[in-house]
C-alpha cells in the first residue's frame, strides 16, 4: 500500500515500495515514495521534451542555451559565464553548445569589451524566431504533461518541489 495515499499502488514505484514494505518491514521507506517518484519522473519527461522541442530543430539543452538568451532582455546578450549559471552548467559544457548554436547562426559569439578575457553570446534572429516557436510547443507540452493536475494542485505540488529544491541548490 502506498501510505501517502492509503490504497494500493498505481505506479511502478508504488509497487517497488509495497515490495519493499513486505521484504523489509523494519524500514521506512516513505522518504522513497518522494524520491523515486521525482527521478522516474524526470527520466519519463525529458524524453517528452525533446519530442516537443525536435520539429524546431533543437534539443533541450539548446532550448535552455536559446531560452536564457531571450529572457536576458531586449539584445539578448549574456557573457559566457553567466549565460552557464543560468542554464546549470559549466563555461566548458556551455562553450560546446554555444559553438554548435552558433555553426548554425542561432547565436553569435563577440568579445566583451568590458572584459577582454570574456565572451558575449548574443541571440541572433533565427535563434529569436526558433525559441520563440518552440516555446510555444514546449508550453503546451508541459500543459498536456500536467493535465493529470489541477491549477491548485499544480501550484500547490510547484511549491512543494521548491521547498525541496533550494537547499539541494544552495549546497556548494
Amino acid at each position: 500500500m502506498d501510505r501517502e495515499e492509503g490504497r494500493a499502488p498505481t505506479d511502478r514505484v508504488g509497487r517497488a515500495l509495497a515490495d519493499w514494505a513486505a521484504a523489509r518491514p523494519d524500514l521506512d521507506v516513505s522518504a522513497s515514495a518522494v524520491v523515486a517518484r521525482v527521478s522516474r519522473l524526470a527520466e519519463l519527461l525529458d524524453p517528452a521534451i525533446e519530442a516537443a522541442l525536435a520539429p524546431h530543430g533543437i534539443s533541450r539543452g539548446e532550448f535552455d542555451v536559446l531560452g536564457a538568451l531571450r529572457r536576458s532582455g531586449p539584445a539578448g546578450t549574456l557573457a559566457l559565464g553567466t549565460l552557464a549559471g543560468r542554464v546549470f552548467r559549466t563555461a566548458g559544457t556551455m562553450s560546446v553548445r554555444v559553438d554548435r548554436l552558433a555553426e548554425r547562426g542561432l547565436v553569435s559569439r563577440r568579445p566583451d569589451p568590458a572584459d577582454g578575457r570574456g565572451v558575449l553570446v548574443e541571440l541572433t534572429p533565427a535563434g529569436r524566431a526558433v525559441v520563440d516557436a518552440a516555446l510555444a510547443d514546449h508550453l503546451a507540452n508541459q500543459e498536456r504533461l500536467l493535465a493529470p493536475l489541477d491549477t491548485a494542485e499544480r501550484a500547490r505540488l510547484a511549491g512543494l518541489l521548491a521547498r525541496l529544491l533550494a537547499p539541494l541548490e544552495d549546497r556548494p
